[in-house]
């Protein structure tokens, strides 16, 4: 039998952590919708004891995103944010990480108005330019957070070269690998010390449930965030558990068509006389192109757009049809949002002109269904504007 690093990645996403049950033989990993477990004597017990400690439907889910992304182990948070704040509790008064500085609206509001106030110290960076993570890197720099391509501006940072520079200063490396998936980047691979994901978005892939986790490179990160899911609680249900468990056995299919679907959405953007701008890696002007070529091995559904004014991107996604105006992303239906009054609202218009958001920017989560259909959709939603 092969090692779970030498099978494909289809193959490890339907079968690691997903082995039938032993009792039943059932395909599908069981719910264990249970708080507590008996035991059958003082300290004697069958390897779980509570349920906020440890759920065997969690474990199959921490085991199989764990191989994904060929980290040693991950543990699994109640959202997305609640897997970031696991990690920058792992850092003391007095620590300084460094940030992208175009990251999800959510990370910026959870470090400066929460965590600085607990004496950690954040800065940030343009980081699609590596130096810039150098100039920023202080002795007390005990982490980088990068987002990689960011949200919204699909700007890419380059993990081996950012890797390089936090070994020799001896930080952690942790990359947000949300967009892209496991399927189509591979951060511990390239260098990163942890990778970090929304499971609420692609992992899940169905819109309907939340969830974050942090995939470690050892265990000692491994058994920090353990102690911290004991400790703090913020832990993903055994429900939802399953809901992503039964997510990524698709991953790979639906991966090759959101990627599929997003190069010729991107392309018909690209041409559309309405369109001022569009930000996506997979096309060749994009300022890198070819680092998304080298990091990434697909370009994926994520797309930005110019409208040219906050009236005409209202009026367009007013017109939206099969398209689906919300918040998130990484679900098989498309949605569409509007980063300036929806996922960076709280950076202020200040906060957003600093960075490059504009009131005319648009976001679209290719999903997948038939290109053809969210194609005519977005031509005739451009027409009004």
């Amino acid at each position: 039998m092969k090692s779970n690093r030498q099978i494909g990645f289809a193959t490890r996403a339907i079968h690691v952590g997903q082995e039938p049950d032993p009792l039943t033989g059932a395909v599908t990993v069981p719910i264990y919708p249970t708080s507590t477990y008996v035991q059958q004597g003082i300290g004697e017990h069958k390897g779980y004891e509570y349920s906020r400690v440890s759920n065997p439907t969690r474990t199959r889910l921490e085991e199989n995103l764990a191989a994904l992304e060929g980290g040693v182990a991950s543990r699994v948070f109640a959202s997305g944010m609640a897997a970031i704040n696991a990690l920058v509790s792992l850092l003391k008064a007095g620590d300084h990480v460094v940030c992208g500085n175009d990251l999800y609206g959510g990370v910026p509001r959870l470090f400066t108005q929460v965590w600085e106030d607990f004496g950690v110290e954040f800065s940030y960076v343009e980081m699609s330019d590596a130096d810039n993570v150098e100039r920023a890197m202080r002795k007390n720099t005990r982490m980088v957070y990068a987002e990689t391509p960011t949200n919204p501006l699909m700007r890419l940072s380059d993990i081996k070269a950012i890797s390089a520079i936090c070994r020799r200063r001896k930080a952690e490396l942790v990359v947000d690998n949300t967009f892209m998936s496991p399927y189509f980047q591979q951060p511990l691979a390239l260098g990163a010390d942890m990778v970090v994901h929304s499971t609420t978005k692609f992992l899940n892939g169905h819109s309907d449930g939340l969830g974050g986790v942090v995939v470690c490179s050892n265990p000692q990160q491994a058994e920090k965030l353990a102690f911290l899911q004991k400790a703090a609680g913020a832990i993903l249900s055994p429900f939802e558990c399953w809901l992503v468990l039964r997510g990524v056995k698709t991953l790979a299919a639906r991966m090759e068509q959101h990627d599929r679907s997003g190069r010729v959405v991107a392309e018909f953007l690209a041409k559309h006389k309405k369109v001022r701008n569009v930000l996506y890696p997979g096309l060749p002007d994009h300022p890198q192109h070819a680092l998304a070529k080298r990091q990434m091995t697909g370009f994926g559904a994520m797309i930005t757009f110019e409208t040219g004014s906050l009236n005409n991107a209202k009026k367009m996604l007013k017109k939206v049809r099969v398209c689906s105006l919300g918040e998130s992303l990484g679900g098989v239906e498309t949605l569409i949002s509007h980063p300036a009054t929806m996922t960076h609202a709280a950076l202020g218009e200040k906060g957003r002109k600093a960075i490059g958001i504009t009131d005319g920017m648009v976001r679209i989560s290719v999903g997948i269904e038939d290109v053809q259909d969210i194609v005519d959709d977005l031509d005739g939603a451009l027409t009004v504007i």
